[in-house]
């Protein structure tokens, strides 16, 4: 069974509604012994919610997008046309589904957007503590983090996709019009990162409706 992955989001979309922090501090996140790197930011929260499941179980954790000011290319890596400074707002939103209810975890304290992803990861891992303890459930735990809206492009896959309300569609569908769609919004062809974006969330919201059946 293959892991669900996390999709980029360019530019960064705040939670409505959810408060900014005002004066950053830097972060004490380390890897190997040295400031968090956004790679091992993006794994350490991966590994957090691939553990969110047991062996053998369904994926829990679906539709995942790591929004931020950072743009990446189509094949997930960073986009080298642009400037890899610190973007000025560093803050990071993490949309998921958890057991097909869409949850959003953000954070902006940190100067960095490696150390606010890691913040999320460390979260995460406290908030798993809770059900290994008995306290509550993962639902529970997580009550607090529950997204006013999902994106707008996962309620209207079909429209962003091109397909019809009506048309009969199925997971090859969905693949060979995303590869058309893509073809022609990645920034590399004229395209934008937004598109992209939207475009991602569209194929992943479809596929998750579809394999309801």
């Amino acid at each position: 069974m293959t892991a669900p992955t996390i999709t980029p989001g360019y530019p960064l979309r705040w939670p409505e509604g959810r408060p900014r922090i005002k004066q950053r501090a830097q972060a004490l996140f380390r890897h190997e012994g040295r400031s968090m790197t956004f790679t091992a930011a993006r794994t350490r929260l991966a590994r957090q919610v691939a553990a969110m499941t047991r062996t053998g179980q369904h994926y829990r954790v679906v539709s995942m997008i790591l929004s931020t000011n950072i743009r990446f290319t189509a094949s997930g890596a960073r986009d080298q046309n642009v400037s890899r400074r610190e973007p000025d707002d560093p803050g990071v939103a993490f949309y998921f589904d958890l057991d097909g209810k869409p949850h959003v975890l953000a954070c902006d304290r940190w100067d960095s957007v490696a150390d606010n992803i890691a913040a999320i990861a460390a979260h995460i891992e406290a908030l798993r503590g809770q059900e290994r303890w008995g306290v509550a459930d993962l639902r529970q735990a997580f009550a607090g983090h529950v997204a006013l809206a999902a994106p707008a492009a996962a309620h209207g896959w079909r429209s962003t996709l091109g397909f019809s309300a009506t048309a009969r569609v199925t997971a090859a569908d969905v693949d060979a019009r995303y590869r058309d769609l893509a073809a022609a919004r990645h920034p590399d062809r004229g395209g934008s990162v937004e598109a992209m974006t939207t475009l991602n969330i569209a194929r992943d919201a479809a596929k998750k409706e579809l394999s309801r059946g």
